[in-house]
């Protein structure tokens, strides 16, 4: 008698039986045989078709419980669809198993080439995952394979205090100085080749030369220790540009898109020339931008009048509000200075560079901060508009938004001693602060 597996079968028919009595497995074999024998013609003779291989093994499964038995029927089949659909509802037709009453049921016919086409996808996708990543790279891997090893080649060591540099330090007009060995390496990972680092918060000697020669970038890690650094190095060399990796983060840990935000997002910082001692008498008059470390006393801060613009063309104390009478503006001593009093009035000449800063910032959602000569410090996006200011404190004259002002911007702008606020909309109130607010609209 020919007989096929269930591997080499088309479909397979899926039956539950349910038996009110005790049976053997070859009862159910039997009924099946017998009750189901020239029911469907000579073509689809159940025993003539198993002996010509295209019905395979019949198999029962029977569970006795309780008197009762119940199982399920599985036959292979190598027929048609329509051929073995007929054998499948031929076998609902049994009622009798032995002496007890039995009823059979098809649960579903199973296309066996489908689920073969399933298993030959999954073990398809596994081995293509395995060829494109461990034997056939493509070549944009390649070629960035090779371009990451030359660039860790390219490091090199700087001066006597063998630092850590890129290929391009010296000559390239700009220099971007980091803590360490790690972050020269992130940099040169991502196509910056005048990186060089610092290797601890103590500056080195030979780098003071170096930074005073060339316009230079400090490039720190979002802790404490960056803001060391950054006092330590503007005490003894000159640098122009500030960036810090956001809070939390090291220089080395940030992705090529974080760089390049960062460094499209420097802040500039020039530091003051001469001795301390004459840093004050040098200024006096000046309108060119600087960012004067602040100086510490017992107490807390001090604070620098000299960025302060005098107000009627006279030195303004805190507390004195201009009175205005016959003679012209007369000071007398406020406890309480309103916040009106305080605030000054734009000039033509500060409106239409406000209206032209605020144009520029459309759709960038960024925003400009300036100084008491107008001058601009630098651009930052509006989320980080309060951390900057508050770095900066009292370098920041104005602050032109792509957005709207909100209560922690003003209220950051208030510490800061910020005189306008160019924005939108905003969320505060004139009287409710000292900080004069354009809409730009008002412009």
């Amino acid at each position: 008698m020919g007989k096929i597996s269930l591997i080499s079968s088309k479909y397979i028919v899926h039956t539950s039986i349910q038996i009110d009595g005790v049976v053997d497995r070859p009862d159910v074999i039997g009924a099946i045989f017998g009750q189901t024998e020239g029911l469907l013609g000579e073509d689809l003779e159940l025993r003539e078709l198993q002996r010509s291989g295209r019905i395979g093994r019949i198999e029962v499964k029977l569970e006795i419980k309780v008197g009762k038995s119940t199982g399920a029927i599985i036959i292979p089949s190598s027929l048609d669809k329509a051929e073995t659909v007929i054998i499948a509802a031929a076998l609902e037709t049994i009622q009798r198993i032995g002496p007890c009453n039995a009823k059979v049921r098809v649960i579903k016919i199973e296309d066996v080439r489908i689920t073969k086409r399933a298993s030959i996808i999954e073990r398809a996708k596994e081995l293509l995952r395995e060829l494109t990543d461990s034997v056939l790279p493509d070549s944009q891997e390649i070629t960035d394979e090779v371009s990451h090893s030359i660039r860790m080649m390219e490091i090199m060591e700087w001066g006597p205090e063998k630092l850590a540099a890129g290929p391009a330090i010296e000559e390239s007009e700009e220099i971007i100085v980091v803590e360490g060995r790690a972050d020269v390496l992130t940099l040169l990972k991502h196509g910056f080749k005048n990186a060089i680092a610092l290797n601890g918060t103590s500056v080195p000697p030979s780098i003071i030369p170096l930074c005073n020669a060339k316009t230079v970038t400090v490039f720190v890690d979002g802790d404490r220790g960056g803001d060391l650094i950054i006092k330590e190095l503007a005490g003894v060399a000159e640098i122009d540009f500030v960036i810090k990796a956001p809070d939390g983060k090291e220089v080395e840990e940030l992705t090529k898109k974080e760089i390049h935000k960062a460094l499209r997002s420097k802040v500039a910082f020039e530091q003051a020339k001469g001795d301390h001692g004459e840093r004050s008498s040098e200024s006096q008059g000046e309108t060119s931008q600087r960012f004067e470390r602040p100086q510490f006393q017992r107490g807390g801060f001090q604070r620098d009048n000299r960025f302060q613009r005098p107000q009627y063309g006279e030195r303004q104390q805190f507390g004195e509000r201009p009175q205005f009478g016959r003679n012209g503006p007369r000071f007398e001593r406020t406890e309480h200075p309103t916040f009106q009093a305080r605030k000054p009035s734009l000039t033509p000449e500060q409106s239409a560079k406000f209206k032209k800063l605020a144009e520029d910032l459309v759709g960038t959602r960024g925003a400009y901060l300036l100084d008491s000569s107008m001058t601009v410090l630098g651009k930052v996006p509006t989320a980080e508009i309060a951390t900057t200011v508050t770095e900066l404190k009292t370098n920041v004259d104005a602050i032109v938004i792509d957005g709207i002002a909100t209560q922690d911007v003003v209220s950051v702008a208030e510490r800061a001693n910020v005189k306008y606020i160019i924005a939108k909309e905003s969320e505060v109130k004139g009287p409710q602060t000292r900080v004069n607010i354009v809409t730009n609209s008002e412009l």
